[in-house]
């Protein structure tokens, strides 16, 4: 073969290689994967946000993948350790709980999106946990904003009115739940006493946490902490909570009426209206204070964020998927208030029909305009790495707390089982 044919034939060799290649890199361009846990909620909302983004961009592919949840942090985490990067989503769900710690123990593994996503129009609770030395990583999706859900003929046939329930204190809240279960027989809320929920509610409505705005563990001179402490021991002294094991005990409590209220997050929503029977017969107040310096009616339980894997080869057209969608379209969230009960912490959306719409299960009263409200006010705390073993820590001392021994003796006990685990 001459040496023009054998170069012809090198060359245009070389052009198939290098067209298919580009052919190769074009198609994994246009191809975004996500990793998330539960396919009622979050991986349906971002199927919806997918159908959503793919209107303007149908070139793009987007996978979206569903895993339980400790299962897939488990994969974060042996992935991110081991430096396996390329085996990563695109884009991954992360609890708030979690994420300073997938920031702090995996630097420089999530997109930096400071300056792409106008943070300034989300609940700043939810923008500061993902930001760290003055940068910002994530797109914030739903929130946990709390609130009291109260049945209104308990309360009434204990002679309270709606305007009673309004902006209390855990104390009146305890008076209160006396005075019903003198009239009604109902305890006032159950509560599982291995779950610390509650406890979180407590300790944020009051911008605390178990750890300070360093991440250093904050327990001993936690005046927060101390007081909710005091809180739940009243309650159970006074005789006003139900025992319950576990979600469904938990949750059955409120579906067949032996409890007259429930404080968690907006996301109970569904499971209250589950019981049909009690249509209208609920109202929905802010949620009680702790009687402290800082204390209001505001907190938060839950949620979670959309990330992007920095080392993606799609991070640009991730972070503008996110964008598009989360970061923008106010639609968006009517639609997935409306169909799944999901309030996202965007702000803008608040104003949005879906919001205002009144929900005659609670007596007309048009609840998720209220918790939009409350979701702008829930104070700022760094959730620090271990709030779980926190919870643990602290659950393992109830016990010894409600049968006498001193507050100052507990928290030295949580204190320093914590600094061992942590260590």
């Amino acid at each position: 073969m001459s040496f023009e044919k054998n170069n012809l034939v090198r060359n245009l060799t070389l052009g198939v290689v290098v067209a298919t290649c580009s052919m190769s890199a074009l198609a994994k361009k246009n191809e975004l994967t996500i990793w998330a846990w539960d396919p009622n909620f979050n991986i349906a909302i971002m199927e919806q946000a997918k159908a959503a983004y793919q209107k303007t961009h149908p070139d793009v592919t987007i996978k979206v993948t569903d895993f339980a949840k400790t299962d897939l942090e488990q994969k974060m985490h042996t992935m991110l350790a081991s430096g396996m990067t390329k085996s990563l989503p695109d884009i991954v769900l992360v609890e708030d709980y979690n994420a300073p710690k997938f920031l702090s123990s995996y630097p420089g593994a999530f997109a930096d999106m400071t300056g792409k996503v106008d943070y300034s129009q989300f609940a700043p609770y939810k923008v500061d946990l993902m930001t760290m030395n003055g940068k910002t990583y994530g797109m914030p999706f739903d929130s946990g904003v709390t609130g009291m859900y109260y049945r209104k003929d308990l309360l009434a046939q204990a002679g309270f009115k709606s305007e009673d329930m309004q902006n209390i204190t855990w104390d009146r809240f305890i008076e209160i739940g006396k005075v019903v279960k003198a009239k009604t027989g109902k305890a006032m809320l159950g509560n599982d006493p291995n779950d610390l929920s509650l406890m979180r509610v407590m300790l944020q409505s009051a911008g605390s946490w178990y750890f300070d705005e360093k991440g250093a563990l904050n327990i001993k001179n936690n005046e927060a902490l101390k007081e909710a402490l005091r809180i739940y021991k009243d309650m159970a002294d006074a005789g006003i909570v139900r025992p319950t094991m576990g979600w469904s005990e938990w949750v059955g409590a409120v579906n067949h009426g032996d409890v007259a209220t429930i404080t968690t997050g907006v996301w109970i929503t569904a499971s209250v209206k589950s019981a049909a029977d009690q249509a209208g017969k609920w109202a929905v107040a802010p949620t009680p204070r702790l009687n402290i310096k800082d204390g209001t009616n505001q907190s938060n339980l839950g949620g979670s964020s959309w990330y992007v894997i920095a080392t993606s080869d799609n991070t640009e057209q991730a972070i503008d998927f996110l964008n598009s969608v989360y970061g923008k379209d106010s639609a968006f969230y009517q639609q997935i208030l409306t169909e799944r009960g999901a309030v996202g912490s965007y702000l803008p959306a608040r104003t949005g029909a879906a919001y205002q719409q009144p929900d005659a299960f609670f007596g007309g009263q048009a609840i998720y305009s209220d918790f939009a409200n409350w979701l702008g006010k829930i104070p700022k705390v760094n959730y620090g790495y271990y709030t779980y073993e926190a919870d643990a820590a602290l659950a393992s001392q109830l016990p010894a707390y409600y049968q006498g021994m001193p507050l100052e003796q507990v928290l030295e006990q949580v204190d320093s089982q914590l600094a061992l685990q942590i260590q």
